[in-house]
């Protein structure tokens, strides 16, 4: 089995039943199955695409991005989805990197795409405005004989650290994903998906776009982001019943005037850490909406863990390895670690990468003795749940002794009037690193910051209170909503 045949499978068993809405416009499983067989035949006729061949989609958030994605797959080829709020230069490395000779793009990306093909003349574009519905007799070409290992989607690190890497998700990694997934978030043929973050991210293309369309259920595929209300307004109006999305969205559900039964049956939080007090809010709004916090990253497909629909959940923590994933807390020896001692996080099973595109030193870095090596650092407690106290990289070492923002920052959120925060740590020559907040208020309040160290100083050892605390309008993020600390690091503190 791999991506192309299984889409194909679920397209002919649901033809006329609805597979995205999009604003006004419906879309059913016939029209992405034609439309993809189209794209498909433009890749190899008229492109030159061969089974191997990576193939770019640049484009923002569209209907036409599934076509384009089982497209490049059924033509045989490797999809390499590309943050489409990246700079024509950080997207030519990509291209280069990947040895890419054929992009799928937009209108509005015309400018960007007309410079990349400036800079690399022997790169050719597919516009999505030219895409055709097909028919029914389609060719899925190469993509019929594709295999469980080959190849399916090149997916790259958000690089807020260097280059970014090329993660290689071979067919039978995103499989078993969607099928772990479908099993953890019961996803069904009646469900409807909200999909409201950029589909070029890990979490949305296997959660939000594969899990329901390889189980016959449909997308609610939001189609303007701003204002915020026309989330609420369309996830509302099209009944959409699984919210994955990212914890900023659920406090402000938990603010907005929405009617109390929602049709939402399960909110899923990922792509950051849920502060214990955005989900103390959304709980205490929408009581009968389970919302539960999962893990993962690019190079597990991505999901690794989530919180239980049903039984036990933990605030805190990112839960139980999903079904037929196995996770462990190793220490700098690679040996694993008893519970309730802090390590790094690894993950094995089907979902894990084949490795970093032409990256061999990175791949022996981060798969080790059939281990996911993930730089998060992180416990497992007696009920075998597990906690991420932060990134490797982002840990402090204060008098010699480890400190987790995310601890401070937890504590940060339960602060009144605090609408975001973040810690970092700078250099001192005493004690090595200290914790440096920097916080963002709800509208009409101003900061106190003795008030607030105060505050911490009740709450935690005094190693670990900021000595300082910023207050910003905003917290820089990338496209999928983390806190960019790097960019933090470079502003005056």
């Amino acid at each position: 089995m791999n991506l192309a045949r299984a889409f194909l499978a679920s397209a002919n068993n649901n033809l006329e039943k609805t597979a995205v809405l999009w604003g006004d416009h419906t879309f059913a499983y016939r029209h992405f199955r034609n439309q993809t067989a189209w794209v498909s035949g433009a890749l190899t006729r008229d492109l030159g695409v061969r089974r191997g061949d990576r193939v770019a989609l640049w484009l923002r958030n569209c209907p036409e991005f599934i076509s384009a994605f089982f497209g490049v797959l059924a033509a045989g080829g490797v999809v390499v989805p590309i943050n489409n709020f990246l700079k024509p230069d950080e997207v030519q490395f990509i291209l280069r990197d990947a040895g890419i000779t054929v992009m799928i793009t937009d209108a509005s990306l015309a400018e960007g795409a007309h410079r990349l093909q400036s800079a690399l003349p022997e790169l050719r574009t597919l516009a999505i405005d030219a895409f055709l519905p097909g028919t029914d007799g389609g060719d899925w070409g190469e993509g019929s004989s594709l295999e469980e290992n080959d190849l399916a989607v090149l997916i790259y690190t958000s690089g807020t650290t260097g280059h970014p890497k090329g993660a290689m998700l071979t067919h039978g990694n995103l499989l078993h994903n969607v099928d772990s997934c479908r099993y953890v978030f019961e996803a069904a043929e009646f469900d409807r998906f909200a999909l409201v973050l950029p589909m070029f991210h890990s979490f949305m293309m296997t959660v939000c776009m594969l899990l329901p369309l390889l189980v016959g259920g449909s997308i609610v595929l939001v189609k303007s982001l701003h204002p915020p209300k026309n989330i609420l307004h369309e996830i509302i109006q099209h009944q959409a019943t699984v919210l994955p999305a990212i914890p900023q969205l659920f406090r402000a559900l938990a603010h907005a005037p929405l009617p109390p039964n929602l049709s939402l049956r399960l909110g899923v939080s990922g792509a950051a850490p849920l502060p214990l007090e955005i989900l103390r809010e959304f709980g205490a709004r929408f009581p009968a909406i389970p919302l539960i916090e999962g893990y993962g990253l690019s190079e597990a497909s991505p999901v690794v863990s989530v919180n239980p629909v049903h039984g036990l959940q933990k605030p805190g923590s990112i839960g139980l390895p999903i079904r037929n994933v196995e996770m462990s807390i190793r220490g700098e020896d690679g040996q694993e670690l008893p519970q309730g001692r802090t390590g790094e996080v690894c993950v094995r099973g089907g979902n894990v990468m084949a490795g970093y595109w032409n990256r061999p030193e990175d791949t022996a870095v981060a798969l080790r003795d059939g281990w996911l090596y993930t730089g998060d650092v992180g416990y497992r407690d007696a009920d075998g749940y597990y906690y991420i106290t932060d990134r490797k990289k982002d840990m402090l070492l204060v008098n010699g002794i480890n400190v987790y923002p995310r601890e401070i920052e937890e504590v940060i959120y339960q602060y009144p009037g605090v609408k975001e925060a973040a810690v970092i740590g700078r250099p001192d020559p005493r004690k090595g690193e200290q914790p440096v907040a920097f916080v963002v208020m709800n509208d009409g309040i101003g900061l106190d910051q003795d008030a607030l160290v105060s505050f911490l100083r009740e709450r935690l050892a005094d190693y670990k209170v900021p000595r300082r605390i910023n207050q910003l309008p905003v917290l820089p993020r990338n496209a999928t909503g983390k806190i960019l600390k790097t960019a933090l690091r470079t502003l005056p503190h």
